[in-house]
């Protein structure tokens, strides 16, 4: 199992933004902890606070990965190009936020890219991303089964 994490704007001061929100832990720390406890994942971080990169990201990971872990940050609610560019490929892709965007500002209410998809995770901070990859293991699982 090959998973793409791909973080958007302002993620890479995860540690130091807001710690009261997002928490103490730097992404790279996480990620780390991440991979030790899925050592039969292989793992690919990428992170951008460019969203035509994020797309990029998502475009190359359609022949190499067997799904994407995707917070994209602030585009979430902005983004027609992220969300066109999620559609397009044929990988699961789960939707993870590290707090939980309906209890916070309305304007992060709705996400551009719930609706394509497979599922979202919300508010469970960094946990959020080990949620997510359980998630893409059972669909894994399922279409071996099927």
């Amino acid at each position: 199992m090959k998973i793409n994490v791909i973080n958007g704007p302002n993620l890479n001061l995860l540690g130091s933004r807001e710690p009261d929100k997002y928490g103490k832990m730097s992404f790279e720390v996480y990620f780390d902890l991440l991979k030790n406890r899925f050592p039969d994942i292989e793992f690919n971080y990428y992170q951008s606070n460019i969203e035509g990169e994020l797309i990029n990201e998502l475009h190359n990971s359609i022949n190499s990965f067997n799904g994407i872990i995707f917070n994209a940050g602030g585009y979430t609610h902005t983004s027609v190009a992220l969300h066109d560019a999620v559609s397009a490929i044929k990988i699961p892709v789960i939707e993870v936020h590290i707090t939980n965007i309906f209890a916070r500002e309305e304007f992060r209410h709705t996400s551009l890219i719930s609706g394509v998809c497979a599922g979202t995770v919300s508010g469970f901070g960094m946990d959020s991303y080990r949620l997510a990859v359980e998630a893409l293991l059972e669909i894994q699982k399922n279409k071996t089964d099927e």
